[in-house]
């Protein structure tokens, strides 16, 4: 049972990795038009105003994920106390 739910979890956390690299693939894509609408405007100050917004929104909704998934590993990676650790620790003065 815990090898079964060891190997899905591992499925699961290769998955996450594939899924972030392909949210870094499309914050580029959605980045290019930008980056080409503020070129046709001239670099007018609206331009670059909505361009500099747009590219900030896109790199949230990129850099996010990343940071979320940082702790969720850290998280994981901590060892968890079993309850005979907990009673034990508690026992010594």
């Amino acid at each position: 049972m815990l090898g079964t739910i060891s190997s899905l979890l591992g499925v699961f956390l290769k998955l996450g990795a594939v899924a972030l690299v392909l949210n870094e693939v499309r914050g580029l894509v959605l980045a290019v038009p930008v980056l080409y609408g503020m070129y046709q405007a001239g670099g007018t100050a609206m331009a670059i105003w909505l361009g500099i917004s747009s590219l900030l929104g896109i790199a949230a909704s990129v850099v996010v994920p990343l940071v979320a998934a940082k702790a969720v590993q850290r998280r994981l990676a901590k060892p968890a106390l079993s309850a005979i650790g907990q009673r034990e620790l508690r026992a010594e003065p």
